[in-house]
């Protein structure tokens, strides 16, 4: 049987599971490099869009779920960062503008690839139906965030100097949210997942959430890289 982990060595093998981190695949190592095209940057842009836009929805789903007023109180945070004026989304559309992208195209996800939205729709539908400390705990990828916000700001205006640099707004504005929200997440998966069974569970939770993520690359590396978009093979 699976021994019960101390919170320490607990958070270290959570933490641990940032090998799994989508800054690791072929396609963002191709991004930090400076090697991406134009227009695969475009195409990165305008699928993470769709992300961002379900950010909200999916913490919004997690709240209808918890029954915790002091929980709740934390969480609606995350929403107001991406919601309000001024918020995530609205950098993000900053991003895709500062990119050569046309606001209308991004809004009305012109250029979304099927398996992204699946995959973001499936990280949706777990927070819904999901017990909410479950469904809370998916959002601990954000313990790796910081590392890939930081890479993009090092890296972006000697690689891609035709990115103005006002759209990288969103890089920084993450780096402190991010770190926050770790804190507030962390805390309740030490104490709340304390046996073996949950623990496990929760390394499969944030396994799940890693997935939905490289699964995200995936589908822009067929795209972009290799030229393969969606039924590339039908006439």
């Amino acid at each position: 049987m699976a021994e019960l982990l101390s919170k320490e060595d607990f958070e270290k093998k959570l933490r641990d599971m940032g090998r799994m981190y989508h800054i690791h695949h072929p396609f963002h190592i191709r991004m930090y490099k400076g090697e991406c095209t134009k227009e695969e940057i475009q195409g990165w842009v305008a699928n993470r869009f769709y992300y961002q836009c379900m950010i909200p929805i999916k913490d919004a789903a997690i709240m209808s779920n918890c029954d915790s007023l002091a929980d709740r109180r934390k969480w609606i945070d995350r929403i107001t960062d991406h919601d309000s004026v001024g918020g995530g989304i609205e950098a993000w559309l900053e991003l895709g503008e500062a990119v050569g992208l046309d606001k209308e195209d991004l809004i009305s996800h012109k250029f979304l690839l099927p398996s992204v939205r699946f995959a973001v729709d499936a990280y949706v539908n777990f927070a819904r139906r999901s017990p909410w400390k479950e469904a809370a705990m998916s959002s601990l990828t954000e313990m790796f965030a910081p590392e890939i916000h930081q890479q993009r700001l090092n890296t972006w205006p000697d690689n891609y100097p035709w990115i103005e640099q006002k759209g990288l707004r969103y890089f920084q504005k993450r780096l402190s949210e991010a770190r926050r929200d770790v804190q507030h997440g962390l805390a309740i998966t030490l104490e709340e997942f304390n046996t073996p069974e949950l623990q496990a569970k929760a390394e499969s939770i944030l396994q799940f959430k890693l997935d939905i993520l490289w699964t995200m690359c995936d589908a822009l590396y067929l795209a972009y890289e290799l030229k393969k978009p969606p039924y590339f093979n039908c006439k």
